[in-house]
């Protein structure tokens, strides 16, 4: 039997991956390597940021230059914890054998990506939107959103589950795809590791102004570009996933509000989706007891309905079978030269 290339065994395990996540998802009883990086965040958090009076805003003892240095320090243990680990795994599961090499690195890949969770998680909204029941569709969206889902009706239930699917394709689908893709899961995994301190001390808020602020800008880095790629592949998914769906407003929408946010990265995303499918998305919302105020992405072309929460997830799928395909297709052409 020829012998086949690590780049080859990549191939087979990225490919893998994906087809895990769609059968498997994200199952909560199965233990999770980010689960794991945000338990060591937490206690990093603790320990860090815990012996500074961060807790007291008004405190004239805070000191931001410390915060930052702090902030810094917590990036620089998690992304060298994460990459290490991640290298030691790979490294003992490809030198016992290729075949464990790949079992290990497609489920390591299948844990990447959230396709399959995010799709499940919002149609939980849309279900519990169908029954009529605000309290549960109010539950079910706080599952995936971080705003105060108390003052949401069904239009803003609906509105916050599209946003977050349209949002969450680019880093929770199509950024971890492309960065497995180019260094595997080590590269993946630390892309994650960077993107859950984001989500987790990132915020703006009174604890997490400054010490928050190295996770936030390094987000911000390397999402630059697979946010853009994950709007591309939006209005390319636009233009074939049927009559409900508009490419030209795709493009038409994202060129014009893909800046409407105060992230440089988020409204890439929302901006195409909200073209596709003539919807007006973001605006003000309430995270932590205040009212943030924000632009609006989109022309209210019609009135938001449940029915959007399946059609960005239909464009959400489609474009990322057609993201899988064109990083295939790139390692393909790499392995032939």
């Amino acid at each position: 039997m020829q012998e086949i290339s690590l780049l080859q065994a990549h191939m087979i395990a990225f490919a893998a991956g994906f087809v895990l996540d769609l059968i498997i998802g994200d199952p909560h009883w199965m233990p999770h390597p980010v689960r794991w990086i945000g338990n060591l965040i937490g206690a990093l958090d603790s320990i860090l940021l815990g012996r500074l009076p961060a807790d007291d805003p008004n405190s004239e003892l805070r000191n931001p230059a410390d915060e930052k240095r702090a902030g810094t320090m917590l990036v620089l243990c998690v992304v060298v914890v994460t990459a290490l680990v991640t290298l030691i795994v790979m490294g003992f599961a490809y030198k016992a054998h290729i075949v464990c090499g790949i079992v290990v690195e497609a489920v390591l890949t299948c844990y990447l990506l959230a396709m399959t969770s995010l799709r499940r998680e919002s149609m939980h909204v849309y279900k519990a939107l169908l029954t009529g029941n605000p309290t549960a569709s109010r539950q079910a969206v706080s599952m995936i959103v971080g705003r105060n889902v108390a003052v949401l009706d069904e239009e803003g239930v609906t509105k916050a589950a599209v946003e977050t699917v349209a949002e969450n394709f680019s880093d929770g689908v199509m950024a971890p795809m492309i960065y497995a893709a180019i260094g595997g899961p080590i590269l993946g995994l630390t892309y994650k590791a960077i993107n859950t301190m984001d989500s987790m001390v990132g915020y703006r808020n009174d604890r997490y102004m400054w010490f928050g602020a190295p996770a936030a800008h390094l987000d911000d880095i390397v999402n630059y570009i697979p946010a853009r790629i994950s709007a591309l592949l939006l209005i390319a998914a636009s233009a074939i996933a049927g009559k409900e769906f508009s490419a030209p407003g795709a493009y038409r929408i994202w060129k014009r509000d893909r800046f409407n946010h105060k992230s440089p990265n988020a409204a890439q995303t929302e901006s195409a989706a909200a073209g596709s499918l003539g919807l007006q998305l973001a605006g003000d919302a309430q995270y932590f007891g205040k009212i943030v105020h924000k632009k609006t992405i989109g022309d209210a072309v019609r009135p938001i309905e449940f029915e959007d929460i399946k059609r960005v997830n239909k464009l959400m799928v489609i474009a990322s079978f057609m993201g899988m395909i064109v990083c295939l297709g790139v390692m393909v052409l790499v392995n032939a030269l």
